[in-house]
């Protein structure tokens, strides 16, 4: 889940495919955020420390759903299957607070090739990004002897793991990484090329169906050197902290990253499609907007500066990245970014920039909940959802006066 305080100081490729010209890029109607509320309609409940939602994109309107320790629960029709869609409990270990069975994606060709990719911490505490097959037979299951091991990473420390797994639109495996953990970036991942960890990595698994993964030959810095250092090909972008969670605009193919912060700002970044270099967005020589630790001085210079970013204080200190809304429900709140917090359990609405400025976006409390919001949800219609560690999954309906 989510990295929580420490007590110590403290480019996207062109898309395969165009966006959907079903769903709107902006705002049709203009919103007031104040005037916006939610109601939280429960879904699913008791499980045991939810993690994650998704949806097969089969048309099947079926959710998937998260528990850290290893299971993965499948919802439909109103109730949860009472037998797991998939189990590996026997191999993952979640003996720490960011540990566990941590992301899950459908294959993009799902359910023609019937695969699915998990993130998870093994016995070791290591990560394993791994393929499993759906059963031929019964599409409710998937075979937990199946598992293909796609991607190992040594982690130095119990924490900060990432653990979020996303197809984009161009059909590669963003891979989040936290960097290694412990505090202040103490074993120099985030800005060291050489290492996977605090970074997003980006893989070609359709291209190799019988195991490992390929170089995308768009990556970054394949054959490109980095501040005159070799970099890894897996690397898509550098400089992350934790990146917990993050999702792509389903109209605008825009990427979304919330980059869980240390002690003093949480982080949101917004990638424009289209965007084609490689990104360092900062981490450890900026937390949030500003410099690391907040009075040295630093350059910013080639940094992906945030969007937003959202100080401690009030009860906030781990951020949990949600999704732009593109649902049918409420036409008015297209374009708008839903985001939360872990600790505080309050979600906030980035509401989008004007034509003549789109970088500027302004931030509203949406509301102030007694959740610990492990992850938001979205299914096939663009419906969210959000998940509390505490073992609820609730589906949000937003209303307006």
């Amino acid at each position: 889940m989510p990295s929580q305080p420490e007590t110590s100081p403290t480019s996207t490729p062109e898309p395969a495919t165009a966006p959907d010209p079903t769903l709107p890029a902006s705002t049709p109607i203009p919103l007031d955020p104040d005037s916006l509320r939610v109601e939280f309609e429960p879904i699913a409940q008791n499980l045991q420390r939810p993690v994650f939602l998704t949806h097969a994109g089969d048309g099947s309107g079926r959710l998937f759903i998260l528990e850290q320790p290893g299971r993965i629960w499948l919802w439909h029709r109103g109730e949860l299957d009472p037998t797991p869609f998939l189990d590996i409990t026997d191999r993952v270990n979640d003996a720490a607070n960011e540990q566990g069975l941590l992301g899950m994606a459908f294959s993009p060709d799902f359910p023609r090739d019937l695969q699915i990719y998990v993130n998870y911490t093994d016995r070791r505490g290591d990560t394993a990004v791994s393929r499993f097959r759906v059963s031929p037979a019964q599409v409710n299951r998937a075979m937990a002897a199946s598992e293909e091991i796609i991607l190992a990473m040594d982690q130095p420390a119990s924490n900060h793991n990432g653990g979020m797994l996303l197809f984009g639109p161009d059909r590669m495996l963003y891979i989040g990484t936290g960097d290694g953990g412990a505090a202040n970036d103490r074993f120099g991942n985030g800005q060291n090329p050489a290492s996977l960890l605090g970074k997003m990595l980006r893989i070609d698994v359709m291209a190799a169906p019988a195991g490992g993964y390929a170089i995308p030959p768009d990556n970054p810095w394949v054959n490109r050197e980095w501040q005159g250092k070799t970099v890894r090909p897996e690397i898509w972008a550098l400089g992350l902290r934790n990146p917990w969670r993050y999702s792509f605009d389903r109209a605008t193919q825009d990427l979304w990253i919330a980059d869980v912060g240390q002690n003093l700002y949480e982080e949101v970044h917004r990638v424009p499609a289209h965007s084609h270099q490689g990104l360092n967005f900062g981490w450890p020589i900026m937390e949030g907007q500003r410099c690391f630790p907040e009075q040295a001085n630093c350059s910013t210079s080639g940094l992906d500066i945030p969007v937003a970013d959202f100080r401690h204080g009030t009860g906030d200190c781990s951020i949990t990245g949600g999704h732009v809304y593109r649902g049918g429900r409420t036409p008015a709140l297209h374009g708008h970014y839903i985001v939360g917090d872990f600790c505080s359990g309050r979600i906030w609405i980035l509401a989008p920039g004007s034509e003549t400025d789109p970088s500027v976006w302004t931030k509203h409390l949406l509301v102030d909940t007694d959740m610990n919001i492990s992850s938001f949800g979205e299914d096939e219609d663009g419906d969210l959802y959000v998940v509390d560690l505490e073992g609820g999954v609730y589906r949000m309906h937003f209303h307006l006066p």
